[in-house]
Parts: C-alpha cells; sequence; structure tokens
C-alpha cells in the first residue's frame, strides 16, 4: 500500500525548487506554457511541485486543483498559488489516489510527473476515473531514449537516479502506458531537451489525450 510519507523527498524537493527556475529559462518556461495552452473548464494538476505550471493556466480554466504529496513542494507551491491569475487550490495526496470525485473535471494535467509515480498504470487509472467524458489529459514528460545505445545507459542508471531523485526513472515508455490506460492520443511531439548546463539533451513528449 502506497503511504503518502512514502513521497516526502526533502532534500531533492529542496534541489528541485533551486533549479527549476534555472530549467525555464532554458526552455521549460515555453513547454509550460504549449502544454497548457487551451485549457479550460476545471482542471486536476497532478505532482504541481512548487507551482511553476500556475501562471501559464489560461482564462478560460475555471478552477484549478493542485496536488502535491511532498510537503516541501507544496509550501512552495502554495505561496506562488496566491499570485496566479486563476483560482488554484494546493491540497495533499498523490497519484495513485486523487482526492477527488468521479467524473469531477474537465482536464487532468501531468507534468514531469509521470517518471517518478511508483505505477503509471494506477496513476493514469486515477486521472481517467477523475475526467468527465471526453475528458482531456495534458502531458509533458521525460522519457527513455528511442537511441538504443543511450536507452540502454537510461536502463542502467536508473536504479541509482531513482534513489538521488525522488523515484525518477529516466527509462519509461510513457507515451505507451498512456494509451494502455485506454486514452486516445490526439497530439504527442518528442524533442530533445537538456534542462540543465551540462547534460545530455533527454528525450522529451508534450502533448494531450482524450479518455
Amino acid at each position: 500500500m502506497t503511504r503518502q510519507t512514502d513521497f516526502q523527498h526533502p532534500r531533492f524537493a529542496q534541489a528541485y525548487a533551486r533549479v527549476a527556475e534555472l530549467v525555464d529559462r532554458r526552455g521549460g518556461y515555453e513547454h509550460r506554457r504549449r502544454l497548457l495552452a487551451g485549457a479550460e473548464g476545471t482542471v486536476l494538476e497532478v505532482g504541481a511541485g512548487n507551482g511553476r505550471n500556475f501562471a501559464h493556466y489560461p482564462p478560460a480554466v475555471t478552477r484549478v486543483v493542485a496536488v502535491e504529496p511532498d510537503d516541501t513542494l507544496r509550501d512552495l507551491a502554495r505561496a506562488q498559488a496566491a499570485s496566479t491569475p486563476v483560482p488554484v487550490s494546493v491540497v495533499s495526496g498523490h497519484a495513485e489516489e486523487l482526492p477527488a470525485d468521479d467524473g469531477a473535471f474537465d482536464e487532468v494535467v501531468v507534468s514531469l510527473v509521470l517518471c517518478s509515480v511508483p505505477s503509471q498504470a494506477r496513476a493514469l487509472a486515477e486521472a481517467a476515473r477523475v475526467l468527465g467524458p471526453g475528458g482531456r489529459l495534458r502531458f509533458y514528460e521525460h522519457v527513455r531514449s528511442p537511441n538504443p545505445a543511450f536507452g540502454l545507459l537510461e536502463d542502467i542508471v536508473t536504479p541509482v537516479w531513482r534513489r538521488a531523485a525522488g523515484g525518477c526513472r529516466p527509462n519509461r515508455d510513457t507515451l505507451g502506458a498512456i494509451r494502455q490506460a485506454g486514452f486516445e492520443v490526439i497530439e504527442s511531439e518528442r524533442f530533445g531537451f537538456a534542462p540543465q548546463p551540462g547534460m545530455p539533451r533527454l528525450t522529451h513528449i508534450l502533448g494531450h489525450a482524450r479518455r
């Protein structure tokens, strides 16, 4: 059974918050803007981190419920929510047991979070549960490289990286998991992006799918 305490990684959370602004300057800001362009209605954001997405929600969004399991990041997200252009409520919870009723939301947003959930299948089943009919899943994630050599390297480093980086696994086939969960992928772009200087260009996907 997954417990809320399983998601507490204070050292990693502090490091993540420190580098988030740099990542946005290197391209993350534009990725987030594109992720949320056209969003509307009620939105559940899963794994909101320190709230870097909040400023990008367009006026057509009437309400955002942002779920974040880590205490450190949740406090930072609540501070960020105070100055956002749309109403944002930041709540405790995790991807595999979302604090929401069935069919309660028009859209679900996952942004650099499906790499670190214990079970992508359970997390995506929960996303499908809380979406209304025809609801949209918006995703921005880093995934396993299609290059065989680099993909193998990601497989090798995953056990160590997972322990050091709050459960993050760099070798997941997240787009495949989204399809296996019953979502229809409407749009998906695959591209390389180096979040920090000196890092290789990691494969990312950005797009949306329908329930």
